[in-house]
Formats: structure tokens, C-alpha cells, sequence
């Protein structure tokens, strides 16, 4: 199988899964409507989706360092998605925690074994990584399209056809897994009569290659660009309306620019990342991001729309650059810093989320935004003297069976 059709299909099932992190607020409305659940009761599934889904994702990552579970790409899938369809189902709060609870665990699940796949499907492409994150942020955008579609039709009852994306997922992965693992059990087989077995992950098995102090501050810049994109994506629909005398549709407008922007920064990071290395342009796309959030909270009127197009491209062109940045200075743990890029720093915005609200009550709006204007700089200073990391030789090699330990993308002890 091509590589560009290996990660077409993983870049169409990341999809397939990231739709059901954007379906816990998408269905918030219709808890509200047809439950009567507070808005308290309705913001704590979202926040106890969010935050079970990023702490429980770097355990998978760790899991996945110790063994390769190529199988949990398709399970993880209808998993997460499974979740959401039950959800609607029972009118019981309890019920309905669990049933978020079991997709947010599904996602978990999913991005640190499906980053790992994907770079190596990629051989440690720039630009095939960056169309696999594509599509979980395509994924995450028509989530509210695919709710409204099915609830408001028919209400709540009609949640189970949710699962329909899954299904399709956990279809599309399977080729990918096949042609891994015919690749990995081919290589061994003519490897076999003349190298040595790779050694066992184990203590001081491929750690000499970790940077685990330059990983520190990537997830450091990680978290700041959490705390501005959740912060943005949470208010600017009221910020925007504010600022122009616009109605709904003018919040609900800047929220597409956000995420269509979003997917253009995605793709682009990857394309730049070929020609300069993944460092500079994650640096040089936080100076910009600096300037357009500043933008986004102090611009008046329509010229706002400008800005919030220019923070996206800002917030996005790093997206994957990191995410592979991370898997290069944790060599020996790839999973586990796919998990952490991935899912632990992102949990953070969520947990600041209300933290902004509070001091938009007590203030104005304009005013609570204001300090994130700050936070890319914070990410620029921290990738400041970040080296650029040299992908571990063992990505342009032939993946490694399914169900076999996971020294096979780690590079001998020397």
C-alpha cells in the first residue's frame, strides 16, 4: 500500500474518533433541553469527558511503549464512539457520566498508539504528520454539524446512530495494520540470518537519546498554547458579537474561521517543516501568534475576523510539528510523549476555562482575554534554544509486527 494512502486512510479514521471529543459540548444543548440539567450538571460532563480522556491518555502512551497494541486502533474507535451513542439514551445523570466516561477512556486510548502508527506509516514525514492531524481537527469541527443533524430531528433517542463514524473508523484502520505488519514480519525474516535480535525495552534501553529536559519545556509550550486556544475558542463567539454589533451568527462565524483556519495551519506546518527545521517554524508561528491574538482582543470591528484567521494559522502550524518533536526527544517512549502532547498538556485550557469566566464577571471580557496575549511569547522563550532533535533511524526502517515488543522503533543500546 502507498504511504499518502496509509495516512489518507489513518488521517480519515483520526477523524472518525476526534468527532466524538467535539460531541460531549455539541450535546450539552440537548441535555439542557429535553433534561432539564443545569448548567452546572451539563459543564461537569464535559469537564469530567475532557479531563479522564488526557489523564488517562499518557498511560496508554506508557502501555504502548512497553508493547505494541496495533489492535487498539479499531477498538478504541468503537469504543469512544459507542460512548457517545449510549449517552443520549438514559436519563439518568449517573448513567450519562459513565457512558461519557467509557468514550472519553475510547480516545484515550486511541492517539498515543494511532501518533505511532502514523509516524511510522509517514517513515518520519513532516507533511504526512501534518495530514494526520488534519483530520482529528476536521474531525473535532463537524462534530456539532453530524449532533445537530441527528438530535434535533428526532431527539436524544436517536444518539445510537452516533456510532456510525466509528464503525467506519475502525474499518479504514485495518489496511493500514495489515500492511505494517506484512512489512515488519518481512524485514525480520530477512534480517534474521544477519543481525542480532534488538534488545529488550528495558532500564537504559534506548534512553541515552532521550532529552527529557528539552521535552519539559516543549510540553511547557504546549500547555500556553492550550491555555489560548481553549480560552479563544470558549469566548470569542461572545468577544466577536461584542465587538461588531453582530448577532449569533457573527460568534458562530468566527468559530469557523478558528477552525478552518485551524486545518490550513495543520497542513502548512507540515509543508514549512520540509523546508526549515520543525524548531524555527514553531518559534517563528508563536511571534505571529502573538501579534494576532492581540489582535483578536484589542481590533475592533469586522477586522477582527482577520486576526482570528492569522491566530489560528499561528496555533496550528505547531500542532504536529510537536507532537513529533516530542516522540524525538523521548526516542524511548514515544507513546508516552505522544500522550502527553496529545492529551495531558491539552487538558489544561479546560481546567482554565473557568478561571476566565470568573474574571470576565468580575471585569469586562476584553480584560480577561487580555492576558493571553502573553502566552505564545511564553511558548516562543521556551522553544527559544530548544534544539531540533534527529529522528530516530529506526522511522525510515520497517515497522514492527503487531503483538512484538517495542524495541523495534527504539534504537540500540550503544
Amino acid at each position: 500500500m502507498p504511504r499518502n494512502t496509509s495516512i489518507l486512510l489513518l488521517s480519515v479514521g483520526h477523524a472518525c474518533v476526534d468527532v466524538y471529543q467535539g460531541a460531549v459540548a455539541s450535546l450539552v444543548p440537548f441535555f439542557v433541553a429535553e433534561r432539564a440539567y443545569s448548567y452546572a450538571a451539563a459543564s461537569g460532563i464535559v469537564l469530567a469527558a475532557s479531563l479522564l480522556s488526557s489523564v488517562v491518555q499518557p498511560l496508554f502512551g506508557a502501555l504502548t511503549d512497553r508493547r505494541a497494541l496495533p489492535w487498539l486502533l479499531p477498538v478504541s474507535t468503537v469504543l469512544g464512539g459507542l460512548g457517545i451513542a449510549l449517552s443520549g439514551l438514559s436519563g439518568s445523570y449517573a448513567w450519562t457520566l459513565a457512558f461519557v466516561a467509557v468514550s472519553g477512556v475510547g480516545v484515550a486510548a486511541y492517539h498515543p498508539e494511532s501518533a505511532r502508527v502514523a509516524r511510522l506509516a509517514s517513515r518520519g514525514g513532516h507533511t504526512a504528520m501534518g495530514w494526520f492531524s488534519l483530520g482529528g481537527n476536521l474531525g473535532f469541527a463537524t462534530a456539532p454539524l453530524l449532533v445537530t443533524a441527528v438530535v434535533s430531528t428526532g431527539g436524544l433517542h436517536r444518539s445510537p446512530l452516533l456510532v456510525v463514524p466509528a464503525l467506519a473508523g475502525s474499518v479504514l484502520c485495518l489496511p493500514v495494520l495489515r500492511m505494517l505488519d506484512g512489512k515488519a514480519r518481512t524485514s525480520e525474516a530477512g534480517a534474521g540470518a544477519t543481525a542480532a535480535p534488538p534488545e529488550p525495552v528495558g532500564h537504559g534501553a534506548g534512553q541515552a537519546g532521550d532529552d527529557r529536559a528539552s521535552f519539559v519545556r516543549l510540553s511547557l509550550a504546549v500547555v500556553c498554547r492550550s491555555l489560548v486556544f481553549t480560552g479563544l475558542s470558549t469566548f470569542l463567539a461572545f468577544s466577536v458579537r461584542q465587538r461588531t454589533g453582530g448577532g449569533p451568527a457573527a460568534g458562530t462565524a468566527a468559530l469557523c474561521v478558528l477552525y478552518l483556519g485551524g486545518a490550513v495551519g495543520t497542513v502548512l506546518g507540515g509543508n514549512l517543516a520540509n523546508r526549515w527545521d520543525r524548531v524555527t517554524v514553531v518559534r517563528r508561528s508563536y511571534l505571529l501568534a502573538v501579534a494576532a491574538v492581540a489582535g483578536v482582543v484589542l481590533a475592533p470591528g469586522p477586522v477582527v475576523y482577520l486576526f482570528v484567521a492569522l491566530t489560528s494559522i499561528g496555533l496550528y502550524v505547531p500542532f504536529s510539528l510537536q507532537v513529533t518533536l516530542g516522540q524525538d526527544y523521548l526516542p524511548s517512549r514515544m507513546g508516552t510523549a505522544s500522550g502527553i502532547t496529545l492529551g495531558l498538556t491539552v487538558s489544561v485550557g479546560g481546567l482554565a476555562s473557568p478561571l476566565i469566566g470568573a474574571l470576565a464577571d468580575a471585569t469586562s471580557l476584553r480584560t480577561a482575554l487580555t492576558p493571553l496575549i502573553a502566552l505564545p511569547a511564553v511558548s516562543w522563550l521556551l522553544f527559544r534554544t530548544l534544539p531540533e532533535p534527529v529522528p530516530p533511524a529506526a522511522l525510515t526502517a520497517a515497522p514492527r509486527a503487531a503483538g512484538r515488543p517495542s524495541s523495534a522503533v527504539t534504537p540500540p543500546r550503544r
